[in-house]
């Protein structure tokens, strides 16, 4: 059984190399040239992070699948925008110049300098790193914090267990440290209430429809007057409720959606994740491999900043 003293920090990996790989100039670059800005700017947001939060327990959850088809079944809608889709052969304009996709290829260099570094890095087939942050917050004694840039994983806040979000408003200097007090005065819910509040405001951002003419507001009111997805739903066949008309439509219209949006937009927490060493290192799993990898791709300051953070 874990310790209920230690500090477990789950970082969803994806979001932060994102924003790193937006945050820091493409102009920072390995010897021969390759982009490696999402690299090092991960690791000076990892750097930063223990220095500020001191966890004793770290893991970089892993997006394997970040479209799980058992989720698309559902709402087909969920994420399709973000599929590419691939454009018909010679129908490319010529004198329009393609973008290269200077990221992807940055993200196994991230895996394996994590590797060497001896940080756990966890994911899970058919699920999103959000599944995985969700299982192993349910199973962890301890306080949590989560590091993420996805207010869907509002939905795990709780006072009680000591499970809050650290929300990257610029960069990971300035952080947002969500609990119940902030969720309920921004939101006026508390973790499991934002589920059922994305669910019914809808996120175009995931392709969740929402149920139309219920907004942020809207849904925020219906839920404090009925308690949770399940009251506002009793509330719409009992013809006695005070829903007006139109909302009470809307929602009978939009019930097919509704039963089935909660396994959608609720993270999972029964992921069969390995189980592996996830306290912090001191030192590099592997030295040899990291003094090679940082030669290789230039990872200079950053990650003499991130070493010299773990030893302390």
């Amino acid at each position: 059984m874990r310790d209920v003293t230690r500090r477990l920090m789950l970082l969803d990996t994806a979001s932060l190399y994102f924003r790193a790989y937006f945050g820091v100039p493409d102009s920072v670059r390995a010897p021969d040239g390759t982009p490696v800005n999402a690299v090092r700017g991960l690791l000076d947001f990892i750097a930063r992070l223990v220095q500020d939060h001191h966890p004793d327990d770290l893991v970089a959850c892993m997006d394997f699948d970040w479209r799980p088809q058992w989720r698309v079944d559902l709402i087909p809608s969920y994420k399709a925008h973000r599929v590419a889709e691939e454009a018909p052969a010679g129908s490319a304009e010529p004198d329009v110049e393609e973008i290269p996709d200077t990221l992807s290829p940055q993200v196994p260099m991230i895996e394996e300098v994590l590797d060497a570094l001896g940080i756990a890095r966890i994911g899970a087939e058919g699920y999103e790193a959000d599944d995985v942050i969700g299982t192993l917050t349910g199973r962890a004694a301890g306080p949590v914090d989560i590091v993420t840039g996805d207010r869907d994983l509002f939905q795990l806040i709780d006072d009680r267990r000591g499970i809050r979000i650290l929300y990257p408003l610029k960069g990971v200097g300035t952080l947002q440290i969500t609990d119940e007090a902030l969720l309920r005065a921004k939101y006026g819910v508390d973790g499991p209430g934002y589920a059922d509040l994305a669910l019914l405001r809808g996120d175009p951002s995931d392709g969740l429809p929402g149920v139309p003419g219920i907004g942020e507001k809207t849904a925020a009111k219906l839920l404090d007057a009925y308690g949770d997805l399940a009251g506002i739903m009793a509330a719409a066949d009992d013809p006695a409720s005070k829903l007006t008309p139109t909302q009470r439509k809307r929602l009978t219209e939009a019930r097919p959606y509704i039963e089935v949006a909660p396994k959608v937009v609720r993270v999972a927490g029964d992921v069969p994740v390995p189980d592996v060493d996830i306290a912090l290192p001191a030192e590099p799993a592997d030295p040899e491999r990291l003094e090679a990898l940082a030669a290789q791709w230039g990872l200079g300051g950053s990650l003499h900043r991130l070493l010299l953070t773990l030893q302390r």
